[in-house]
């Protein structure tokens, strides 16, 4: 049975790579801090290893204890990560920093995996242009727009730079499903009523059903492909008031469309920051944020992933938000 380590295992992405591990017969290793909420990590064959990412010569130590006692990673996920943070300088720490402490301890303590899965993003490289609307792929130049695309995009050129650790780069697109919260308040919103936009319902938009996203990476962890970077969606093209009508569909509610103009959603992020800093809570919506809710083509073509992996989604938009919708509504969120 093969070792896979998970960082970031508590999170909404990370609970269900540990549960399609578990699925696949892996001994899985749940790395996650002290602080975590394991409610999504119940399974009694889950590992836990509480893991202090910005503490590299730590990291070396707990390595070579593992090594000790006979157990090795084959396998790592690096996916934990920071969406939100109080300070933009919070994301490079957490998205990059982090990232080199692990790949430095796994060189340090000559723990080297058959295989690093970074989970990136397709902020990364950032929008598309507004103008055709062409989707961004692999060839695309990254320009990303946001500190959290920056930071992601910092920790991809640290890890094409080192030769020691065969890695593979993964950029999901928006991933939806139970558990998560951003797309929660899509659907929140629809059930009171209302269905909101910045700008235009027209934002073109790439979606994975965060079941098949956890598929697609176990399908890349077990391949013989390394050393590249592939975009990850269900193939297909949405706009965000696709998003809603499905939302709708499901819930069987009327709504009234209000579409905000960008400056006020601009300076709505503006006054949040520094409250969020005051209360010492993060915020859903900052001026990080808002550069990607602001930009209009947020389209990725994964069709390379597809092909070279011979992978097909399980889920559309209408089967992965109907399984969604009803696990909020079981589990009262």
């Amino acid at each position: 049975m093969k070792n896979v380590l998970i960082t970031g295992a508590s999170g909404f992405i990370g609970s269900f790579l540990v549960e399609e591990g578990l699925k696949r017969n892996y001994q899985v290793y749940a790395g996650i801090r002290k602080s975590s909420n394991k409610a999504f990590l119940s399974d009694p064959k889950i590992n836990f290893w509480m893991m202090d990412l910005s503490d590299k010569q730590k990291l070396s130590e707990q390595l070579t204890e593992y090594k000790q006692k006979g157990i090795r990673f084959q396998y790592i996920i690096h996916n934990a990560g920071a969406t939100k943070v109080l300070k933009h300088d919070d994301f490079y720490t957490i998205n990059t920093k982090y990232t080199q402490n692990l790949v430095n301890a796994l060189i340090e303590s000559n723990s080297i995996p058959d295989k690093f899965i970074f989970i990136s993003s397709q902020e990364a490289v950032g929008p598309g242009d507004e103008k055709n609307f062409q989707p961004v792929d692999e060839n695309s130049i990254p320009h990303p727009i946001s500190m959290y695309g920056k930071s992601k995009l910092q920790a991809e050129h640290f890890l094409t730079s080192q030769r020691v650790i065969p890695y593979l780069i993964l950029r999901p697109t928006g991933v939806y499903g139970p558990r998560d919260q951003d797309y929660t308040k899509i659907i929140r919103a629809a059930r009171n009523g209302f269905e909101i936009y910045i700008k235009s319902t027209r934002q073109h938009i790439s979606l994975i059903f965060v079941k098949d996203l956890a598929h697609a990476v176990y399908t890349a962890v077990e391949s013989n492909v390394t050393g590249k970077i592939f975009f990850v969606s269900d193939g297909q093209y949405y706009t965000s008031r696709d998003l809603v009508k499905v939302i709708k569909k499901l819930i069987q509610k009327k709504t009234i469309r209000i579409v905000f103009p960008g400056w006020i959603i601009h300076w709505i992020a503006l006054i949040n920051e520094p409250v969020s800093r005051l209360l010492n809570r993060k915020v859903l919506l900052n001026t990080d944020k808002f550069r990607g809710l602001n930009s209009m083509n947020w389209l990725c073509d994964s069709h390379t992933f597809h092909k070279e992996f011979k992978f097909t989604p399980s889920y559309d938009l209408l089967k992965g938000m109907t399984e969604t919708i009803q696990w909020y509504e079981n589990n009262k969120y």
